[in-house]
């Protein structure tokens, strides 16, 4: 005779030694890394063992998790360290913010979507770092995040719907970003 194992509602299993925040984090990139979506808050209870409910004690909603993945992935990229280097700077934080979006398909359609500004904070934080040493104003300062996160993410979606990955590559990136940071400079 069968014995059927309930599940404690919003509860993990004891294997998993109790779920946290961190936990949940992880198994949703883990998914996102795997099948290139973003994964159901079911999915991530699946991968954890656990009830899709005990998901929603630590996370009030999807987009709160959402919000929480998408930051930790973005806190991956490069950290300027301010050394007053900004072109070598810049371009390492613009190359490993596409590697980054390369890696994770649906990232950028996630990050667009979202209502939140956590993900662009992060990135915007990294990037006046990197431009410190030019002493810009803040409406310059304001209008070069934007001309450069529209770049970036435009070059992420060609590279993404591109069928021949070697057409378009980060590397690419250098010519115009070497243009860009030119402008800057004027």
């Amino acid at each position: 005779m069968a014995v059927n194992k309930k599940k404690h509602l919003g509860r993990p299993t004891l294997k998993q030694g109790g779920l946290s925040k961190e936990l949940i984090i992880t198994s949703a990139r883990k998914l996102l890394l795997e099948a290139g979506k973003v994964p159901s808050i079911r999915m991530i209870a699946r991968d954890l063992d656990s009830d899709a409910m005990a998901i929603y004690h630590y996370f009030a909603n999807k987009a709160d998790l959402l919000e929480a993945v998408t930051v930790s992935l973005v806190a991956e990229i490069y950290q300027p360290s301010g050394s007053g280097n900004w072109k070598k700077e810049l371009m390492q934080l613009c190359l490993s913010y596409l590697r980054l979006l390369k890696d994770h398909a649906g990232l950028l359609e996630t990050m667009l979507s979202m209502s939140v500004e956590g993900p662009s904070q992060v990135f915007a934080d990294r990037l006046n770092v990197a431009l410190a040493p030019l002493n810009l104003d803040k409406k310059t300062l304001s209008d070069a995040l934007a001309l450069l996160a529209d770049y970036l993410h435009g070059y992420a979606l060609a590279m993404h719907c591109c069928s021949d990955q070697h057409q378009l590559t980060i590397e690419m990136t250098e010519g115009p970003l070497n243009l860009y940071m030119r402008a800057l400079e004027a």
